[in-house]
């Protein structure tokens, strides 16, 4: 690392699109989390697609961890992503790391989650793809990030 780049070195406005879009992207993720929590938690049944069976998935003993929803879960992490992403997005390229690993992680488990609805489960809840394309699109945001190359602040006409 060279002096001119410290860990928590501010970043230019400009490359400030990628963590604010991913702000938004972590919004929508984090309402369908939070839909499908308060739908657990009050025992109510998800209106599901006539090709999905949500409700086989979502009351199968895959749906929980110690009595607590994955959706909670998914409600944390989408939480932390849209945090870490706001704070990259004021500057912190610290953070925007943080976020890399996050959405790692979580695109990681969507993969696990799909690979469960599929082979062990047999059906596939609407819902739960909705999160998991969420989460691969948050992914693919950073993925994005690491490649676009930075534009100087003022071109030389």
């Amino acid at each position: 690392m060279t002096e001119s780049e410290s860990p928590n070195q501010v970043v230019p406005r400009s490359s400030a699109k990628l963590p604010i879009l991913a702000t938004l992207v972590a919004l929508a993720g984090l309402a369908d989390a939070i839909y499908l929590t308060v739908h657990h938690y009050t025992a109510t049944p998800v209106p599901c697609g006539v090709a999905f069976d949500c409700e086989m998935v979502l009351t199968s003993p895959y749906a929980e961890i110690a009595g607590i929803p994955l959706a909670a879960f998914g409600a944390l992490a989408y939480f932390a992503a849209f945090s870490l992403a706001l704070l990259a997005a004021f500057g912190d390229r610290r953070m925007w790391k943080l976020f890399g690993v996050q959405v790692t992680l979580m695109a990681v488990f969507s993969g696990w989650l799909i690979y469960v609805q599929a082979a062990l489960i047999g059906a596939f809840c609407q819902f739960c793809l909705i999160s998991a394309a969420t989460t691969l699109t948050l992914f693919v945001i950073y993925i994005v990030s690491i490649f676009a190359k930075p534009r100087p602040a003022h071109a030389a006409s």
